[in-house]
């Protein structure tokens, strides 16, 4: 099964914390390894960085959203419990939580205006490709696609000469 993406991670999370309880980031990336069946080495795969897991980015980043949306509170550096606005939603039964369902609530919506403020400096294409991919996705992406157009343009001058 390939990683899912952070917005498919929100649901999830939110339910492990629903039990009230304080939870720790990395208890919750190994509890959603488990939930979603990946392998012993999916969790593993790191980022073209190199510096991070792919997984536990996009937990990280999940877990980012669902706390500007109030769902979610940091008690700590790296422990989170779920809020009394997160629990409504858990009692609301949603199938998704996502950005688009993210957006009802007004201190998402100003936590994107300030995302997309920094992003504007970006390419349009990277701005358009914000909902599916996560800020660390995007870079990655930018910098495949500037590396492929390098590479294509070296060859080109290699074979002219």
């Amino acid at each position: 099964m390939p990683i899912p993406d952070y917005q498919t991670l929100m649901l999830p999370l939110l339910k492990i914390a629903g039990d009230g309880e304080i939870h720790t980031k990395r208890d919750a990336v190994t509890e959603l390894a488990v939930q979603f069946g990946l392998t012993e080495a999916e969790p593993k795969e790191r980022l073209p960085s190199g510096k991070q897991e792919i997984f536990d980015n996009r937990v990280g980043w999940a877990r980012t959203y669902t706390k500007h949306a109030l769902l979610i509170e940091y008690v700590q550096r790296g422990h989170f419990r779920i809020t009394d606005r997160g629990k409504q939603v858990l009692a609301e039964k949603p199938e998704r939580i996502d950005n688009a369902f993210l957006r009802r609530f007004p201190e998402f919506v100003e936590f994107q205006k300030r995302s997309r403020t920094a992003a504007s400096e970006e390419s349009e294409s990277a701005v358009l490709n914000v909902e599916a991919d996560t800020p660390d996705d995007l870079m990655a992406t930018g910098y495949l696609n500037r590396r492929r157009q390098i590479e294509e343009d070296a060859l080109e001058r290699v074979k002219h000469c």
